[in-house]
């Protein structure tokens, strides 16, 4: 009799917009659970299972048993593209994916910035957009390439002292220390569409933060000095007023674990991810006045200026709305899209978020080449099971190769 193979390795998934990257995994995982493909998995764990001490046994008595799942680097829930998934001993080797390049195709809206840095949070500030050109753009996008340090969004899986970021801003509370800049890098960097105002779909959020979360939203903010804002807008032919709002300047570590390769048996329950995601995605709470306050310590190292409300929406008004950018990137690991959106629209005298997010590549997994769509996995075996099979086994053949090319630089004498 013919022992079933074992379907264990790598793949990766085009997940959808709207669902976290943990759920995914976990509707991944109730249709492996039920399939005929990972049956001999399931089969093998549990003979290997009845094999272990008691006590191991006492710790796993209210566990079901589930095919063994993790993926390779989080992808937001309003993001879509490249989900890199590991499957039984595949999840020893997701760490893998984690170092390498990611290539991303983003769109930034210009004229706003929000608590999340996306079209998923709420309105913390506006700016004067009128004045914004692709030539504007392009000019400051050179700043983005290369070697640079970036600051990481608060709302973000970034930890400090052992506690998310976004934890802090969902209790109004200041930051032990401030967020540290990071170096991150660019290796490309290009715009791909200029999309001038009333030539997309991208809208600004209409919900702002509440009054009383003011001390994180300037925090928030980071738009620069009012110097540097002035400059910017001056040389692109605006000038806005912008009182300065000084703020501290300590640095400490922060530990990020949105890179983290995750196994999905130690994932929080979806209550608990439901909970999570509304922080990080729109956890700040009328209209965010920040004419005629008083400078106060926050929660970053920049100094943030004011932004004349009035002046911004009547200069607006002029035009049928914001314009908007697609950019098209490959950066390495560590590096924050929702970031760069944010500091881009600093940079051309205004205020950007992210409002559309796709992973084309990471690794050597790339759309519309080796990536199965998560709707395929929804319909029935016989569609889905053969693609599995196909980039199973072209994962492990990779992995071979790269076996053999080590061994034989190993023993190599020179």
């Amino acid at each position: 009799m013919t022992t079933p193979k074992i379907a264990e390795g790598v793949f990766a998934v085009n997940k959808p917009k709207s669902i976290s990257s943990a759920q995914a995994l976990r509707n991944i995982q109730r249709t492996f659970n039920q399939s005929k493909l990972f049956a001999p998995w399931l089969d093998t764990e549990r003979a290997r299972r009845a094999q272990e001490s008691n006590n191991q046994r006492q710790r796993r008595r209210h566990k079901q048993l589930q095919v063994k799942l993790g993926h390779g680097g989080t992808l937001d829930p309003m993001a879509t593209g490249v989900l890199i998934v590991g499957v039984g001993k595949g999840t020893k080797h997701l760490q893998d994916f984690l170092a390498c390049t990611k290539t991303y195709e983003a769109s930034v809206l210009f004229g706003a910035a929000t608590d999340s840095y996306d079209v998923v949070g709420k309105v913390l500030g506006r700016a004067p957009f009128a004045h914004i050109s692709r030539e504007s753009v392009e000019q400051a996008l050179t700043k983005f390439r290369g070697s640079f340090d970036q600051i990481p969004p608060l709302y973000s899986a970034l930890r400090m002292d052992g506690k998310h970021l976004y934890d802090y801003a969902r209790e109004g509370k200041e930051l032990p220390r401030e967020i540290k800049a990071r170096p991150v890098k660019t290796e490309s960097l290009e715009l791909r569409e200029w999309l001038p105002a009333g030539c997309h779909q991208y809208t600004i959020p209409e919900e702002e933060v509440k009054l009383d979360e003011k001390l994180v939203a300037k925090s928030l903010l980071q738009l620069g000095t009012s110097s540097e804002l002035k400059e910017k807008s001056t040389a692109i032919g605006h000038d806005p007023a912008s009182p300065e709002l000084q703020q501290g300047t300590k640095r400490g570590r922060e530990r990020d674990d949105e890179d983290e390769a995750v196994d999905i048996t130690r994932l929080p329950s979806k209550r608990q991810e439901t909970v999570t995601a509304s922080f990080m995605s729109s956890a700040l709470p009328e209209r965010l006045e920040l004419q005629g306050e008083t400078p106060t310590r926050g929660l970053h190292t920049a100094a943030s200026p004011h932004i004349n409300l009035q002046q911004a929406s009547a200069e607006n008004l002029q035009s049928s709305g914001p314009p908007a950018a697609k950019l098209l990137m490959t950066v390495t690991s560590g590096f924050y899209v929702r970031s760069l959106c944010h500091d881009l629209g600093k940079e051309v005298g205004s205020l950007g978020i992210m409002s559309e997010l796709v992973r084309t590549k990471q690794a050597g997994f790339e759309l519309g080449r080796n990536v199965i769509e998560y709707e395929d996995l929804c319909k029935d075996e016989d569609n889905w099971g053969p693609q599995v099979v196909q980039l199973l086994s072209d994962w492990q053949s990779k992995l071979d190769e790269k076996v053999v090319r080590l061994s034989a630089i190993s023993e190599d004498p020179a």
